[in-house]
């Protein structure tokens, strides 16, 4: 780093300053240093499914086409989906679905739509969603969801 030095002459001390050059030249070392800190994490969402006494936490990740997700089998009884559409900065919207397995084919029992959510700080396992119960009409099974949209490391 060049410092000049200037006479004040009221004073007759030397002056330091430091040429507007370098001064750019530290805000570009500074920015370069803390540009990984301002990257945003990559959004993700956690659903949580309880059914017939047992727990599973699904991920799920954005993608950019809806008819390439496959639902997830629950016991044989329910298939859960979950559809992010978006990418690692941006999501557009989510879709959840939840369908019974019947016999001759899965059966839709409830859809949801969240446009353009946001990811929760602090998140609650149920932030997004709440606890939502659906139940199958054979048996009057139960299944119980609730998912919650993060920022995870990218």
């Amino acid at each position: 780093m060049v410092i000049f030095a200037f006479i004040n002459i009221v004073t007759s001390k030397p002056v330091k300053t430091i040429p507007p050059a370098c001064h750019i030249a530290s805000a570009i070392l500074i920015g370069g240093c803390l540009l990984p800190v301002l990257v945003r994490a990559a959004p993700l969402l956690r659903c949580q499914i309880e059914q017939g006494g047992d727990t599973t936490v699904l991920d799920f990740r954005p993608v950019a086409d809806p008819y390439r997700v496959a639902a997830i089998d629950i016991h044989g009884r329910f298939r859960f989906k979950a559809v992010v559409i978006g990418d690692a900065q941006h999501i557009d919207y989510i879709k959840l679905y939840v369908y019974a397995q019947t016999k001759r084919q899965p059966m839709l029992l409830h859809e949801t739509n969240y446009v353009a959510p946001m990811a929760s700080r602090e998140p609650g396992y149920a932030a997004l969603t709440g606890v939502n119960h659906v139940y199958s009409p054979a048996l009057e099974r139960e299944l119980q969801y609730g998912c919650t949209l993060l920022e995870s490391a990218p």
